[in-house]
């Protein structure tokens, strides 16, 4: 007997987390419902967006490396944020069309937003990596009033990325190296301000290179945030949190980012009472 489905679909997809989140949330409500991992090459696409528009039990699939960008010719919409952020992270059935949207930028907010509710005379995040995920985080981050410090191997990159996605306001394009080196500044009073340290690249994930960032660039106060989820843990975290600052996971953001799209799969919200149930699962 056939039951309702979702998916994540990307190459390599065998590491992803999203069936173990997803049906861990189905499995607490009860639903006669599944969510898997498929395997689609980039030449494959076109097709199994096609098949899976015929299957009157798909819901729809999250979207991940390397289809987020080219996923998008193949649908009917593509919904704000996704169309201003360039990609698309989750499709779903509307009704009739097939619709994508990006729940990159609301997961990424969802720890902070009780910070994001404070007033605050100046805001600042300091990011690095200018790829795929710091697209969602900088869209997100502009419309919650930052100044950004985009840091990239190549500065004319990350220069690019804020002309498209946060035009407005004088942000800044170090050279990664910057935050590499230590420096003597003496930050002001940070009395009233937010100050974010974001790492949106690929560095310090397992089977990478270390992030080089010195601490000295840390404004007092400033909260750290590491997208990367595999370690958990990074040392980039371990190094911040042992000179006392806030730090903030990736399992973070990756739950809050597929709690949007569960809501959009299965028509009920993800049962986030049991989160901490499902981060010591995700972290055996």
């Amino acid at each position: 007997m056939s039951r309702p489905y979702a998916e994540v679909i990307g190459d390599p997809i065998a590491q992803s987390k999203s069936p173990a989140i997803h049906n861990f949330w189905l499995a607490k409500l009860g639903l006669e419902a599944e969510y898997r991992a498929t395997h689609v090459k980039p030449p494959e696409l076109a097709d199994y967006i096609t098949d899976r528009r015929k299957d009157p039990d798909w819901r729809g699939c999250n979207v991940t490396m390397p289809h987020k960008l080219r996923v998008r010719e193949h649908l009917d919409r593509v919904e704000t944020p996704a169309a201003e952020i360039g990609a698309v992270n989750t499709v779903y059935r509307g009704a009739p069309e097939l619709l994508g949207t990006n729940t990159d930028g609301a997961g990424f907010l969802e720890p902070l937003l009780p910070l994001l509710r404070q007033a605050h005379l100046f805001r600042m995040a300091r990011i690095i990596g200018a790829g795929g995920a710091a697209r969602a985080i900088v869209h997100a981050l502009a419309a919650e009033n930052f100044t950004l410090v985009l840091a990239a191997r190549d500065p004319a990159k990350a220069q690019a990325l804020l002309d498209e996605l946060a035009p407005e306001g004088e942000h800044h394009t170090p050279p990664l190296e910057h935050f590499a080196e230590a420096t003597g500044f003496a930050f002001d009073d940070r009395e009233g301000c937010c100050d974010l340290i974001v790492n949106a690249s690929p560095l310090g994930m397992r089977g990478h290179p270390a992030l080089p960032f010195d601490l000295s660039h840390t404004p007092p106060g400033s909260i750290f945030y590491d997208i990367v989820t595999d370690p958990v843990d990074t040392e980039f975290l371990k190094a911040a949190r042992g000179a006392g600052f806030r730090t903030i996971d990736g399992l973070s953001m990756l739950i809050g980012q597929a709690a949007a799209a569960f809501g959009l799969f299965f028509g009920q919200p993800a049962p986030r009472e049991h989160d901490g149930e499902l981060r010591d699962m995700l972290t055996r």
